[in-house]
């Protein structure tokens, strides 16, 4: 007999994981994937204001048709699990191992971690900023966390809902500055959501140290900026399948996490110097560009306006790119082990 938690239990299967997650309720939740695998954000591109002429018959400038810029995420993440709960085991040490709390314990002790780690390192990988630091002290977490804040305001991006992630070593920094508010700032209801504390109006989320990639010394991301997105909590008890005696449990976890290209810079990862790729550098002679980096990591470019790191239309550079008049080419390189770079740009 099969009992499908999934069917029963939808809505704790889901809260389980939000309550447990210290990533998932800082997400936008703005797009849904119910239904399809691969979704397009289309952004549209504004122009610049000009003068205004009193004269002649283009007064407000030369009409240009409104473009987009458009960015596909695809879900790729498909994991499952399979366990068994012997029934002469379980009658053994006194039916401890119920079905329901073993799916409870499997999913915080192995699904919220692997999503959260999965999330946050995707969230510095495609950061609008990544930003090489030496590895931040006492006396410059501050100034370093500061810097990050710097960027995110003068990207306009809102004060409201930014989430600095960092590490219990990182924390321990934090909490000796004077600029630090704690929890006993902030209201219970804060630390029940992971917060541990606010600096510079970005508040606090202490993770374990295997959360953030290697190199990575903390994450600022505000919620509108990143997405974590659940396609199926799936989770199954079959009682005394053919070939067992007791419990199969099942269960399987579609998701993904993406920056969105949009918002990028509302994402800022503050990373070890020696780990970000060098920018490339672009070289244009007339109409032919040339992309070169010394780093020998790949390089990406666009020729349409739009940011390499999230549009559709980038190619992998292999040669010179020909342009038109006015053009503008932009590139970034990353590699296997490294972050990306800085985007660059040039004009023709």
């Amino acid at each position: 007999m099969a009992i499908n938690l999934a069917a029963k239990y939808s809505d704790k299967i889901a809260s389980m994981y939000t309550v447990g997650s210290l990533v998932a309720d800082k997400t936008s939740k703005e797009w849904d994937f119910s239904g399809v695998k691969t979704i397009k954000i289309y952004t549209p591109q504004t122009v610049e204001p000009v003068d205004y002429t009193r004269s002649g018959t283009s007064r407000f400038g030369t009409p240009v048709e409104m473009g987009d810029t458009v960015q596909e995420l695809t879900m790729t993440q498909d994991k499952s699990y399979s366990i068994i709960i012997d029934k002469g085991n379980n009658n053994e040490q006194m039916l401890v191992k119920n079905a329901g709390k073993m799916l409870k314990l499997q999913t915080n002790e192995k699904v919220v971690p692997m999503v959260d780690k999965y999330a946050l390192s995707r969230y510095c990988a495609l950061a609008g900023t990544v930003e090489g630091i030496e590895k931040p002290t006492k006396a410059t977490i501050i100034a370093d966390i500061g810097n990050a804040c710097k960027v995110l305001d003068d990207a306009c991006v809102p004060q409201e809902n930014r989430y600095l992630y960092v590490t219990g070593e990182m924390y321990s920094l934090i909490r000796q500055s004077a600029e630090f508010l704690g929890i006993e700032s902030l209201g219970e209801k804060a630390l029940a959501k992971g917060i541990v504390g606010d600096v510079f109006g970005a508040k606090i989320v202490k993770v374990p140290s295997s959360y953030l990639p290697e190199g990575v010394y903390f994450l600022l991301a505000h919620k509108d900026a990143v997405i974590l997105p659940y396609k199926i909590r799936d989770a199954k008890v079959h009682q005394d399948p053919p070939g067992i005696s007791g419990a199969l449990l099942e269960g399987r976890n579609n998701y993904d996490a993406f920056v969105i290209g949009a918002r990028c810079m509302g994402v800022y990862a503050a990373v070890s110097d020696e780990r970000v790729t060098q920018a490339p550098t672009i070289n244009v002679d007339g109409f032919v560009a040339t992309i070169s980096n010394e780093d020998g990591a790949d390089i990406y470019y666009t020729v349409d306006g739009t940011d390499p790191r999230y549009s559709e239309n980038a190619q992998k550079y292999s040669s010179v790119v020909t342009l038109e008049a006015g053009q503008v080419i932009k590139a970034f390189a990353k590699s296997d082990d490294t972050f990306a770079s800085a985007v660059c740009e040039a004009q023709a």
